[in-house]
């Protein structure tokens, strides 16, 4: 009797899927921290002072810091997660050659877990473990394909990009338009923008779009009035 996992098309396309959802997520939090860091220094800084080119100067400078400091933790985190993965492969390397027992009835109880009986699941795993033992060992403890890790450069980009993009939205609405629109035109951006943010957040991560959207932009109103009374403060 043989047992096979699915083919490496399959595999392939589900890392290259993960790989999108992870830069779209990274993107999409970047977009949004974007538009609310942002808005917020415009907020403070535009309460303080009318002049057009200090409140772009500062915008600009925000802007820039925001999105190098996104793309710098992005990395930073998808990098320890892709250390972490890699050095439960090595873990479980090991353990193949001083413990194949152990291993073998983790795959075993994996099986009988999800309703197959204790023959057949000793059957699949004695075949699995003596064609891709690793392969097999950390699809079934980690759900992790063998040799398939995120890419921190490539959600550091994609973080890179969104948050400067999100932040380049309330910093040509306070700084180009008319002096009579600049407050109530920033204002509708941003709200347009962090309600963009949170429907695409919900759907990514399969959750309730009314909520995220609405939360968003709670979020991102408090993020003005609080700005905007520190700057009348000072």
């Amino acid at each position: 009797m043989s047992f096979h996992f699915k083919k490496d098309h399959k595999d392939n396309n589900d890392n290259t899927m993960d790989e999108k959802l992870n830069n779209l997520r990274a993107g999409v939090l970047g977009s949004n921290d974007g538009i609310l860091t942002v808005v917020g220094v415009l907020f403070s800084v535009a309460v303080a002072t009318t002049n057009p080119l200090t409140i772009f100067i500062a915008g600009l400078s925000d802007l820039l810091a925001c999105a190098f400091s996104m793309a710098g933790g992005e990395y930073a985190s998808v990098s320890s997660q892709r250390d972490t993965e890699q050095a439960a492969v090595k873990t479980e390397s090991k353990l193949l050659k001083t413990n194949f027992n152990e291993e073998l009835q983790s795959v075993i109880e994996f099986y009988v877990g999800r309703g197959v009986s204790q023959k057949t699941a000793t059957a699949i795993a004695k075949d699995l473990l003596s064609k891709k033992p690793l392969e097999t060992v950390v699809s079934v403890k980690y759900d992790l394909q063998l040799g398939k890790y995120l890419s921190p450069w490539s959600a550091a980009l994609s973080s890179l990009c969104s948050a400067s993009l999100g932040g380049i939205l309330p910093l040509l609405a306070m700084t180009l338009l008319p002096v009579g629109l600049q407050w109530p035109g920033t204002i509708i951006a941003v709200i347009i923008a962090v309600a963009i943010t949170g429907f695409l957040s919900a759907e990514l991560g399969n959750g309730l779009v009314k909520i995220a959207v609405v939360r968003n932009v709670i979020v991102g109103i408090i993020t003005m009035i609080i700005h905007y009374g520190i700057g009348q403060f000072f």
